[in-house]
């Protein structure tokens, strides 16, 4: 099991990142758009840094919704290959089976 305070941070970036996302996309293109004078594209750069590290969706760490554990995440299952085989073994994960040669 992870730490729990791990496992909080990581929540705390998600609810930051959801709530900036709008706000974070707009400024990007800002940015980016070269039809906008250099002044205007600067000011937006200078806004994107003002807001919080935390509300870069890149700071976002997969973690295992059992555990939290951090490494051999699978994305499409959303957990860690230790839990999966927790799962696996106990028969909950339908159609999953032991394999064996």
């Amino acid at each position: 099991m992870a730490k729990k305070s791990a496992i909080n941070r990581d929540q705390k970036r998600r609810k930051l990142t959801a709530k900036f996302a709008n706000k974070r996309a707009k400024l990007k293109a800002m940015t980016v758009d070269q039809s906008l004078s250099v002044d205007e594209r600067f000011n937006a750069q200078l806004k994107l840094n003002e807001l919080p590290r935390n509300s870069s969706k890149t700071r976002i760490h997969n973690r295992c919704e059992l555990t939290g554990r951090s490494r051999s995440y699978y994305r499409k299952l959303r957990m860690s290959r230790i839990a999966l085989r927790d799962l696996a073994s106990r028969g909950q994960i339908p159609g999953m089976v032991k394999s064996s040669w």
